[in-house]
């Protein structure tokens, strides 16, 4: 998949994608946040990102020709990542936020020794968020496959909290359950009791979310494992890190003109649209789908 905008250059020399220019930092100001995911999820980030920076300009990238990323080798999940980048590094943007927890866990730093502009993840601000909820250092970690396989939720856990104990599940049929709207009706239920089964009889006191579909299904999770157990999803936190980040390289757009969404996918636009408006509302009301 590569779309490039006028004005931008690939370096491939040594691998690095670049913009042809960076410019200082009132330049940067004005140009967009480039978002992407596996496909659908990352809403949730985006939704949490809009809310804390409502006058910064976004480009969401969902990949829903090749999703899930969950199931998938590392080798491939890294190269999707690279090429939803470059896309994004060709619109011009001024910080990439890598909203899929899988791409998150296995291909951020990969992504970040190609590009010129940050690079955030949810990995980090998920799990210091977990550390911050958690009383008694029990945590549980929800994700998919690859994201559990990958222990990057653990091992970020366990340098902020390194006697932490951790019990991790996978738990691949939820993403399809919420992208079918099967957030709250009995087959939904049954699946989560069944994933979540031996996390509460751990003894945890918080669970995170370590997938961004999850969150629409937080409602159901909390009332299977009960009043005690916090839940904590990484999208609020990772929206924190991002306008962290802006402020300190002076380049957050200042209260004015912006605010905008622009939506582009690897295929069915229409269906991105309709199961996109459950994540983030009306706001979805279009999506380019890009020819690769």
């Amino acid at each position: 998949m590569t779309q490039r905008a006028r004005g931008a250059r690939v370096t491939s020399a040594n691998g690095r994608v670049r913009p042809s220019s960076v410019g200082s930092a009132a330049d940067n100001r004005g140009r967009p946040i480039g978002v992407f995911d596996s496909g659908i999820g990352g809403l949730t980030v985006l939704q949490a990102l809009v809310e804390l920076m409502p006058h910064e300009d976004f480009i969401y990238l969902g990949d829903t020709a090749r999703l899930p990323y969950g199931t998938k080798s590392n080798e491939v999940i890294i190269r999707y990542s690279r090429e939803n980048t470059e896309f994004l590094l060709a619109k011009g943007i001024k910080l990439l936020v890598v909203a899929c927890n899988t791409a998150s866990a296995v291909a951020l730093d990969e992504i970040a020794r190609a590009t010129i502009v940050p690079v955030i993840g949810v990995i980090e601000p998920g799990a210091a968020a977990a550390v911050k909820a958690s009383r008694s250092g029990r945590i549980g970690v929800i994700g998919t496959e690859a994201t559990i396989a990958s222990g990057a939720y653990t091992r970020a856990i366990q340098r902020l909290r390194p006697r932490a104990e951790i019990y991790t599940r996978a738990c691949p049929l939820l993403v399809p359950l919420v992208e079918e709207g099967w957030t709250d009706n009995p087959i939904a239920e049954q699946t989560v009791a069944h994933y979540l089964g031996s996390l509460k009889d751990s003894g945890i006191d918080t669970l995170l979310l370590g997938c961004t579909h999850y969150p629409l299904l937080s409602g159901l999770i909390a009332r299977i494992l009960g009043r005690g157990v916090r839940i904590v999803d990484s999208a609020t936190a990772t929206a924190a890190a991002v306008r962290q980040r802006l402020a300190s390289l002076h380049i957050a757009r200042r209260d004015g003109l912006g605010g905008r969404q622009s939506f582009f996918v690897t295929e069915t636009p229409e269906r991105f649209i309709r199961v996109g408006r459950r994540f983030l509302g009306p706001q979805v009301e279009s999506a380019v789908r890009l020819e690769r």
